[in-house]
């Protein structure tokens, strides 16, 4: 299956049942056919000059739901084989300097081998740098806060990676 992201709260003129996670705080995502028929969405169920309007059975794509559930359950087997997230990840903002001061909260979960902090140019959408900082709860990187969007994440003894943490300016 081919998953695009897109870096997007929803689509135009409807919300997905996504939005209540993300109104919580949890991380959340949805899937959705890129090329939607518009006669099956968010539509009263009605017949108009012979075209059916509606969301019905028989427009599901049973086999697309099928690739949709099986990618949720690898990411969930992903996401549950790996330590938990940094906590209070924070970003030293007090000062005005070319080095970037990151603190966070050490973990206790026993799979956590240590940190890696991550980041990425402003126009990318996905992290192009991590530097492992090991079993730590602070690292300063040679490199300015102002130019880039830093992250830290987990990593257990087998090499696996929790989603990364946004720092919050402290």
């Amino acid at each position: 299956m081919n998953i695009r992201l897109i870096y997007r709260l929803d689509r135009f003129l409807r919300g997905g049942d996504n939005l209540p996670f993300l109104e919580q705080g949890w991380p959340a995502c949805r899937f959705t056919e890129p090329n939607e028929n518009f006669a099956h969405q968010h539509q009263d169920v009605r017949v108009e000059n012979g075209v059916q309007f509606g969301d019905l059975p028989e427009f599901v794509d049973f086999d697309y739901v099928a690739r949709v559930a099986g990618v949720n359950a690898a990411w969930m087997w992903s996401a549950s084989q790996a330590p938990g997230l940094p906590q209070d990840v924070t970003i030293d903002t007090s000062v005005l300097t070319n080095d970037t001061k990151i603190d966070w909260t050490h973990g206790d979960d026993s799979s956590l081998a240590g940190y890696e902090v991550v980041w990425r140019p402003t126009i990318n959408p996905f992290w192009t740098h991590a530097i492992p900082v090991g079993d730590v709860e602070t690292a300063t990187i040679d490199l300015s806060k102002d130019n880039v969007v830093f992250g830290v994440r987990s990593v257990s003894h087998d090499g696996l990676r929790s989603p990364a943490v946004f720092p919050f300016p402290a």
